[in-house]
């Protein structure tokens, strides 16, 4: 697992045909396809822009899908889908550690390992292996 994440893929941002300060700017669609590789979650990368995922799914349709913008969409969000999965693996095999309390004092902390977020990432590698990009669906 890398240290530190990849850049976002560059591409050319989509014309608009009204400039609206509340719009898809270039600095939003840029700000977009950077949080799409975080996790690779639509609904999470227009949210951190101020837009909504269905404007985002429009922004996609306008551009094409030829265009530079959906390459770096597809390639950002297979990006984000991966680095969840390994930071899921990563958790879930050593664990988180959790504070313990007793009498409203903290005595220590246990380290707490999940089972459930290793299945969930076998199964997204699994679905990926039948030909999806970690499983989830755009």
């Amino acid at each position: 697992m890398r240290d530190s994440p990849a850049d976002p893929p560059a591409f050319e941002p989509v014309p608009s045909l009204r400039n609206r300060h509340d719009g898809w700017t270039p600095e939003r669609q840029r700000g977009f396809i950077h949080a799409l590789s975080r996790i690779g979650v639509v609904s999470f990368a227009a949210s951190c822009v101020g837009m909504s995922r269905k404007s985002a799914y429009a922004l996609l349709k306008r551009a094409g899908a030829e265009s530079s913008f959906a390459r770096a969409w597809h390639e950002a969000q297979l990006i984000g889908r991966t680095n969840t999965w390994f930071a899921t693996v990563h958790r879930a095999l050593e664990g988180v550690e959790e504070p313990y309390f007793y009498r409203g004092i903290q005595r220590g902390t246990r380290r707490v390992y999940n089972d459930r977020l290793l299945i969930a990432a076998f199964r997204a590698m699994q679905r990926a292996q039948d030909g999806g990009p970690f499983g989830a669906a755009e």
